[in-house]
């Protein structure tokens, strides 16, 4: 079906709120596969290869450094960094605002697109820790790559590969972060899984992603522009917590929610479907 026919089918379905009979019923199927996740990926590269070659382009998101103040990031590091590092950002909210970096850590970032929190996280980490930024998206590579060339760093490494297939070592981590990306996997339980396996015993999970607080229908959840608009692809905050739990992580925090499309022109869905940013935190067990 057309993308407007869907937006004109999505608004004259009401929204159900996520408690009582329906939160039950939408608890059996959040975190499932619900769509073709090959065809998610192809839709979610030709909508991100767009931000890489046109950053100031009209999204349904915020982008770059306004993003990024809005978000709360440290404008001490933001500022030291070129415009190319930055203006491609398109995150949801600080995904280490529970959790700063510490000197000497391993980082990897799935989801890096361009590369800007994996370049803020190279500063924090210094030149004793280590930062990889996993990404299926060519063009966010490309530039990803080229700005740490330019910038001169040698602490960050952009590897091409997929969330459910992270081309890193059993172990390796001591902190996996995302920004705005797992919810635009499908299969969120295997994303989960491996992000646990690539973390040492006692590692940290810090992610930043959206929650719905009100449910997507199901006749419009298969619909993969509903997914690219960070939308039918969010969780409900009480089914990221199960995702956690399910995966085995343990002393799990959620931060409070952030308005992160508010103004842009993503905002109308985000209220319909009370849509809301939060940084969470995990660890896997020691």
């Amino acid at each position: 079906m057309a993308r407007t026919a869907w937006r004109l089918f999505l608004w004259d379905i009401a929204p159900r709120d996520r408690t009582g009979r329906d939160g039950d019923e939408m608890a059996t199927t959040e975190g499932h596969v619900t769509v073709d996740p090959e065809a998610l990926r192809a839709s979610v590269r030709e909508k991100y290869r767009e931000v890489a070659a046109r950053p100031d382009g009209e999204f349904h998101f915020h982008t770059g450094r306004p993003l990024a103040a809005l978000l709360g990031y440290d404008s001490g590091l933001v500022d030291r960094l070129p415009d190319r590092a930055v203006e491609s950002f398109a995150g949801v909210a600080n995904p280490l605002a529970l959790r700063p970096l510490r000197t000497g850590e391993h980082m990897v970032d799935l989801g890096a697109g361009a590369g800007f929190d994996c370049f803020v996280a190279a500063l924090a980490v210094g030149p004793r820790g280590r930062v990889v930024g996993i990404d299926m998206t060519p063009e966010m590579l490309q530039k990803s790559r080229e700005t740490a060339r330019q910038i001169g760093v040698d602490n960050i490494e952009f590897r091409e590969g997929l969330i459910e297939d992270v081309p890193v070592d059993d172990g390796w981590a001591d902190v996996v972060i995302s920004n705005g990306v797992l919810n635009l996997v499908a299969d969120k339980p295997g994303a989960m899984r491996e992000i646990a396996r690539i973390l040492r015993a006692g590692g940290t999970l810090a992610f930043a992603d959206i929650a719905i607080g009100r449910a997507v229908p199901e006749e419009a959840v298969c619909n993969i522009d509903l997914w690219t608009d960070c939308i039918a692809g969010g969780q409900s905050l009480d089914a990221w917590r199960q995702l956690l739990r399910d995966a085995g992580f343990i002393d799990i925090e959620v931060g409070p929610p952030v308005d992160t499309f508010g103004g842009a022109r993503g905002e109308k869905n985000a209220r319909a479907f009370d849509v809301k940013a939060h940084a969470f935190l995990a660890r896997r067990p020691a």
